[in-house]
């Protein structure tokens, strides 16, 4: 089984200390690949990091996909205008309106957190069903829980669980991804199924949610840069 890591990204802006170690941390744990996830500045930032990644897989020889995460409904529309130039397209989850417009969005690979700062799990019903009808992942974040205060993690963790919940009665993905901002931040991959799997998941949803689902947003992603894709869903002979 290949486990995959979706939303990584640092504090730290230069150099090795972010994309290098990051990959180097993640093929220690077991990772096939991973996703390194920022906030989109402009082509020459898009640029720079291209050439970071490129350096950081001849090193490690692990899968390294670039992700933008959106922050607001303005920045998703942007994004998935130009999807076609990067690979994997999260959107960052919360408020409610941007949850929406997140499931909605056939570019977007994962809904991030959609529970952040909120007092209920940030989904329902219509949501979950547009999520599978459009293959958003939603994710179950783990930094989340690590850095949530006592006081708030009994919150965090019911909010998670329902959206498990939700996911199973409605078949819409699941996705286990670290958060890291740093490589210390990386979780070993089977700890974080083990975790899901308290958090509601069977054993067997929990590994292919760090497995098969970032898989399968992998292989879209590769399709998509392919000469036969036109649009979500629609391919030349």
């Amino acid at each position: 089984m290949r486990f995959f890591d979706l939303h990584v990204h640092s504090a730290f802006s230069e150099g090795e200390s972010t994309i290098g170690q990051l990959a180097k941390r993640a093929k220690e744990l077991g990772y096939s690949g991973i996703c390194f996830s920022e906030y989109y500045e402009g082509r020459a930032q898009l640029e720079k990091l291209k050439a970071e990644i490129a350096k950081a897989q001849r090193k490690t020889k692990i899968e390294i996909l670039l992700g933008f995460e959106a922050r607001n409904t303005r920045e998703l529309k942007r994004l998935a205008d130009i999807k076609r130039m990067f690979n994997v397209l999260l959107a960052r989850g919360g408020d409610l309106r941007m949850n929406r417009a997140a499931v909605e969005t056939k570019e977007v690979n994962i809904l991030t957190h959609p529970e952040h700062g909120r007092y209920d799990c940030g989904m329902n019903h219509v949501m979950a069903k547009l999520a599978k009808k459009n293959n958003v992942a939603i994710e179950i974040n783990f930094r989340e829980i690590l850095t949530s205060t006592k006081k708030t993690r009994s919150r965090i963790l019911a909010s998670m669980r329902d959206n498990i919940a939700l996911a199973k009665k409605y078949k819409m993905p699941i996705i286990l991804c670290s958060g890291a901002i740093s490589h210390w931040e990386l979780c070993d991959p089977l700890n974080m199924a083990s975790m899901a799997e308290q958090l509601g998941m069977t054993l067997k949803h929990a590994k292919e949610a760090v497995s098969k689902v970032p898989e399968k947003i992998m292989k879209l992603a590769k399709e998509r840069k392919g000469e036969k894709w036109i649009m979500p869903g629609v391919k030349t002979r």
